[in-house]
């Protein structure tokens, strides 16, 4: 388990507690979590599920892969700290990430 805090564009705090091997996408989905659509439900097919990871946590995150990359070009608005939350898996190393929503996906 690993607690999440997922923040909203208008500043709202959502911290939630994380199965280990689900996706960040997937904590903010069954938790409602609002500002996280997941249209393909998680199959790095969109870009609904866009977050903005804590530059803290950057390294533990792992690096986008090459379909996040394609697909982070549907979002808006995307920096060097965006990233799918569909393709990153929660582990006990993520307790305590916190990730940003923008003000709009996809």
């Amino acid at each position: 388990m690993a607690k999440i805090t997922y923040i909203e564009h208008s500043g709202a705090e959502h911290v939630v507690d994380v199965e280990t091997g689900l996706t960040v996408m997937e904590g903010a989905i069954r938790n409602l979590v609002p500002g996280i659509d997941a249209d393909c439900g998680g199959a790095c097919a969109c870009a609904t599920c866009h977050v903005y990871v804590d530059p803290d946590w950057m390294d533990r995150t792992g690096p986008r892969q090459s379909m996040e990359e394609s697909m982070l070009d549907f979002a808006s608005d995307v920096r060097d700290n965006s990233r799918l939350s569909c393709q990153i898996k929660v582990s006990g190393a993520l307790d305590g990430l916190i990730v940003r929503l923008p003000e709009q996906q996809g």
